[in-house]
């Protein structure tokens, strides 16, 4: 359960890093604290659809990533970016990711700033470690 905290925590931190430096990714509504909990909430749902339908995803263009070395992980994170916007519309959520392209700059970003969170954030697997 630890770890499944530790994991939103770190997705809805680095969701906001790419809103705050990316103009055509958006976060609008109220106040701070609503701010705050549609971010949590789209980090669910983040963390839902890379749970989900990443791994699919993944299987289904195996050879590209083989032809591309990997750099299709990019493309992936992207429509995983976008699928979450689209999911965060349909849920009334004040998230918006807008352009293809800004999806590949803000995936980067987050793939980016989340590894560096999980680095630094304890998880269930650091207990009993020294």
């Amino acid at each position: 359960m630890k770890n499944f905290l530790v994991k939103t925590i770190a997705n809805a931190a680095a969701l906001a890093v790419a809103v705050w430096l990316l103009d055509d990714i958006t976060l609008t509504g109220g106040s701070t604290g609503t701010k705050a909990i549609t971010l949590i909430i789209v980090a669910l749902v983040f963390g839902l659809v890379n749970f989900l339908v990443k791994p699919v995803v993944k299987v289904l263009t195996f050879p590209l990533f083989l032809l591309t070395l990997g750099l299709i992980t990019l493309v992936v994170n992207a429509l995983m970016l976008l699928l979450t916007s689209w999911l965060a519309g349909v849920l009334d959520l004040d998230f918006h990711v807008h352009g293809f392209w800004t999806a590949v700059l803000g995936g980067l970003i987050i793939s980016v700033v989340s590894w560096a969170l999980h680095a630094v954030l304890p998880d269930d697997r650091d207990q009993g470690r020294f």
